[in-house]
């Protein structure tokens, strides 16, 4: 019986169904050649002929006709007027061109008919005979007669060719247009359909379609850059799958895949956005999810931040001495580096990569990457980390670092380091600022690992991270020589080993993180050594983290039927939820930064975002919504001081804090264009204060924690009021209340045009609010 999801395949014809790219590149070579030779010898230049394999599959396999001719063109630097489709061929235009080309395939397709796959046939006879739907989209205006000479039109009730594309404006691929059409003439939705492509534009296609199994066949184009590109499954002809197999995908694959943000390929320029996405956190602290043997760079950014961890230093700029309190990047736990033989330490993501696969499982906290990478010796080498932040312990992370020698037999050094000589680097216009924020106090090996105690230089908060190593061949335990480097703020523990060809060996990595803010902490470094003590092995570590993340996911996960895309996505903003702020945050004074805690930009100031993230927290995790807002209440008497600074009753919160109850935004900026000096009147957003108070409301209202309000919210609304009460005031000339010296929430209207005062009058967000509050 067909399952209730899977209801239609949707085929492209040339390589899924019909053999036809051996005609298709003969047309393409003849007419592309006649012209190319033609234009060499009008212009004088060399004659270099098309490329039937590697110019067919780069600039012409998959798109629509004209597409093709374009894109080959103009990789020659050819540009020729698109012209008319009803173009004659011999006009020289890309529909002529195009034309030409189409009128040599038809020729040597009615003499030879298209080559028909009989695996792909006997796969669409048993789809239809358990009821499922069978399309055809394809970019070919010869869709039509290609399955009427190789007698298979029967086999399809939906025919989205070249010539409907042309009539319904359709884009091409990978734009998914052809496909979803086809999907609405089946009656179908795309989430209910297979597509089922050869080439790379058209797996790409399928997945921007976000159908319920985009299925690559592998004929010309390597299966692993098909799965690459878009593709679920990859297969090399129809034979190796069935009905059956696509059954179990739409039962428990696409269930899988909902919870995973999967890469497939390396891809340094995007590499520290999906560092970002891919971080793992509790609450307490987050680490970005960079490769363990990456230092910092232009493609990678290892950082560890830890809530409430600031540090406020000066920096000389334009003559100045300017102050930045910045959310400290933490000492680096994940370094884990590796060498062959007498080679130096180097990243696989430096070697030439064979495969690989960077993979976040939303449902379990857990990062990993596989990847097999040649160095250029031909040493062939098996890479596979794991790392979680324990959501059951949030002073516990684990790492477990697998190498296996593939074709070779040699020693290998793996390197396990404690790195606190890290800067803050991650934000390019901060670069000119100082970065140095931990200085070292201690480090030294221990009875199975090391530790790292730094301090930040100014705030002098203790940051102590220790870590216990051990080393495995599959299940049993082995004894690596061990060696020790360090410098200072740094220690690593280099363990060598006798590696055998095609033999895993792992690195298990336990590491406890304990700051001098720890509530009931008097000394994080003894902190360390309980916490590791009941810490066994990596997977002791996994398990409690699974367990503790299915709680949370019982209480908030969004269910979405239909739509993998948008599951996936739920499921991503609520992970990022959770990483910023868990239920682990009842113990912790911080606020919610602007980016959580995945990274630097905004300095890791606590501005008014929880005016959209606590509603999500008050009907999921109160507990998370009332330690947020304890942050605002314990720096209520700042928010007091900072009102009659500036001539005001009452509480007005600071538009930027951190880890006290000060204004974090600077009063002045720099012009480095020109010098010059001038006010930052970002400031004046008062609305924040709107905000704190809100939110309060808010909470109060989701939760009816009547206790809290009594307590701590009254005191804070109140006040609140009163600075509103004080910053309005009456103007006789129009019979109202103004409020003058404001920014609003947009961010750059700092003045009204025509005057010198700074902040603007009335504005519109500011006042309805203020009315309501």
């Amino acid at each position: 019986m067909a399952s209730k999801k899977f209801k239609g395949v949707i085929l492209d014809l040339d390589g899924v169904v019909t053999g036809t790219a051996r005609v298709h590149g003969l047309a393409w070579e003849s007419m592309f050649n006649d012209y190319l030779k033609k234009v060499a010898d009008r212009d004088g230049t060399l004659f270099v002929p098309f490329d039937r394999e590697k110019d067919y599959l780069e600039y012409v396999d998959g798109k629509p006709r004209m597409d093709g001719v374009k894109s080959f063109l103009e990789s020659r630097g050819i540009h020729l007027p698109f012209g008319d489709f009803s173009d004659s061929p011999k006009k020289e235009t890309i529909c002529g061109l195009g034309n030409r080309k189409n009128k040599d395939f038809q020729k040597v397709l009615q003499k030879e008919g298209p080559d028909v796959f009989g695996s792909t046939i006997a796969f669409i006879k048993d789809c239809k005979k358990r009821g499922i739907k069978i399309g055809v989209a394809s970019s070919s205006q010869n869709c039509k007669l290609i399955l009427k000479l190789g007698r298979i039109e029967k086999f399809f009730e939906s025919r989205v060719c070249g010539i409907v594309s042309r009539e319904l404006k359709l884009k091409g691929k990978p734009d998914p247009d052809i496909f979803v059409t086809s999907a609405k003439r089946l009656g179908l939705k795309p989430g209910e359909c297979v597509v089922i492509e050869d080439a790379i534009s058209g797996v790409q296609a399928g997945r921007n379609g976000n159908f319920g199994l985009t299925l690559g066949i592998a004929r010309e184009i390597e299966g692993e850059i098909l799965l690459q590109n878009g593709a679920d499954l990859v297969v090399s002809d129809m034979a190796e799958i069935s009905v059956d197999m696509i059954n179990t995908w739409f039962e428990d694959g696409i269930e899988a895949d909902g919870w995973n943000l999967t890469y497939k390929a390396f891809d340094p320029d995007d590499e520290k956005l999906r560092e970002t996405l891919t971080a793992i956190g509790n609450g307490y602290m987050g680490n970005r999810g960079n490769y363990e043997g990456e230092n910092a760079s232009d493609a990678h950014y290892p950082g560890t931040y830890i809530a409430g961890v600031y540090n406020r230093i000066a920096t000389m700029v334009g003559g100045k001495r300017i102050y930045n309190n910045d959310f400290v990047n933490c000492p680096n736990w994940t370094l884990t580096e590796f060498a062959i033989g007498r080679s130096d330490y180097i990243s696989p993501l430096k070697m030439k990569i064979l495969s690989y696969r960077h993979n976040l499982n939303l449902k379990e906290g857990e990062l990993t990457r596989t990847m097999v990478c040649k160095d250029g010796l031909g040493r062939i080498t098996l890479i596979h980390s794991r790392r979680v932040a324990s959501m059951a312990d949030p002073h516990l992370c684990a790492v477990k670092f697998d190498i296996t020698p593939v074709n070779y037999n040699d020693t290998i050094r793996i390197r396990s380091a404690l790195d606190g000589t890290v800067i803050n680097d991650n934000v390019p216009r901060y670069r000119q600022l100082n970065a140095i924020h931990l200085s070292p106090v201690s480090q030294g090996k221990t009875k199975n690992g090391i530790y790292l105690h730094v301090q930040t230089s100014r705030s002098k908060y203790q940051v102590v991270m220790r870590a216990k190593t051990a080393m495995y061949n599959g299940d049993k335990s082995i004894r690596p020589t061990k060696t020790f480097s360090q410098k200072r703020g740094y220690i690593a523990e280099i363990c060598t080993i006798d590696a055998c060809c095609n033999t895993t060996y792992s690195l298990e990595k336990l590491v406890s993180l304990h700051t001098s803010l720890d509530q009931g902490v008097k000394n994080p470094a003894a902190a360390g050594i309980q916490t590791l003590s009941g810490a066994r092995s990596y997977q002791d570590v996994y398990r409690l983290n699974v367990r503790a993340w299915a709680r949370i996911w019982k209480k908030t996960d969004i269910r979405i039927d239909g739509d993998r895309l948008m599951q996936k996505v739920a499921r991503l903003h609520a992970y990022h939820m959770l990483v910023a702020a868990s239920p682990h945050n009842q113990t912790i004074d911080a606020g919610i930064t602007a980016r959580g805690l995945h990274g630097e930009a905004y300095r890791g100031h606590v501005f008014w975002d929880e005016i959209y993230i606590l509603p999500y927290y008050n009907l999921r995790f109160p507990e998370i919504s009332r330690a947020l807002l304890m942050y605002r209440y314990r720096r209520l008497n700042g928010a007091r001081q900072y009102a009659r600074e500036n001539g005001y009753q009452g509480a007005m919160y600071p538009w930027q804090t951190a880890d006290g109850g000060d204004e974090e935004t600077q009063s002045v900026h720099y012009n480095p264009k020109d010098g010059s000096w001038g006010p930052d009147l970002s400031r004046r957003q008062r609305h924040v204060s709107i905000a704190v108070f809100y939110n309060t409301w808010r909470y109060v209202a989701d939760t009816d924690d009547r206790k809290f309000l009594n307590e701590y919210g009254v005191e804070m609304m109140l006040d609140i009021a009163r600075f509103w009460a004080s910053i309005a005031k009456w103007d006789e000339s129009i019979g109202k209340y103004t409020i003058e010296g404001v920014m609003g929430p947009d961010e750059f209207h700092e003045q009204l045009p025509g005057t010198d005062t700074d902040g603007i009058k009335d504005n519109a967000y500011t006042n309805i609010m203020a009315v309501w509050l």
